[in-house]
């Protein structure tokens, strides 16, 4: 069974797009907790100091310990947190609630009118149904490549942004109090919301063109 994102539950052993993801979040764990080792010694943000980032990178964080805490900082938050992180709503977070309504609509490469005939009705206008039908069209071809791809990279940057708004709270918290210089905590602070703001919204666009995707692919179907 699939959730409405795509996503494999979690008591199904896991989705293998995620799986393959985990190697690239492992990389966001540590890069960032690196960044801010070489902030707090250098007390500074410089290129000089970023090279702590490969000289010390061996002795601060083994391979095993930053894998495993980057499964556990993500599992912090649920899909659903996750989802109105991205796209910023609480309620009816994810694209497929608004699949016809606005984002059909909105690309050029999806036949609407081809959507009605395999549909055999009007399209949906609630977004519960909405994301009911686009779920349904999403399972019969979930495994095309173009599909598979665009998925993978929204699972990605999902889990990222998730990942980002942690590091806000955590490492942001550690480095405003860590950090000699309250300047230089500041700056190490504002660089964390800046890679909040830029992952979550390559997610969201990562997220519609998803759902774009789906649709478009079942429009263009014989």
């Amino acid at each position: 069974m699939t959730n409405t994102d795509g996503t494999k539950p979690a008591e199904s052993g896991g989705d293998p797009l995620k799986e393959q993801n985990r190697l690239q979040l492992w990389l966001v764990f540590a890069f960032n907790s690196l960044f801010l080792y070489a902030v707090m010694r250098e007390n500074a943000i410089r290129i000089e100091g970023l090279r702590a980032l490969f000289s010390d990178a061996g002795n601060l964080l083994p391979a095993g310990f930053a894998l495993v805490a980057s499964i556990v900082l993500n599992g912090l938050l649920t899909n659903e947190s996750k989802d109105s992180l991205v796209f910023l709503r609480w309620k009816y977070a994810l694209p497929g609630h608004r699949a016809f309504s606005e984002h059909a609509n909105a690309d050029p490469r999806i036949d609407v009118r081809a959507l009605r005939r395999l549909n055999g009705s009007e399209l949906p206008t609630d977004p519960t149904d909405q994301n009911r039908l686009w779920y349904s069209i999403y399972l019969t071809i979930q495994d095309r490549p173009a599909v598979r791809q665009v998925h993978k990279s929204f699972l990605l940057l999902r889990d990222y942004t998730g990942l980002c708004s942690l590091f806000v709270i955590f490492y942001g918290g550690v480095g405003l109090y860590a950090i000699p210089s309250a300047k230089v905590g500041c700056l190490y602070l504002a660089i964390l919301i800046l890679q909040f703001v830029i992952v979550r919204h390559a997610a969201c666009n990562y997220g519609i063109s998803f759902v774009k995707t789906v649709l478009a692919q079942k429009a263009a179907s014989p």
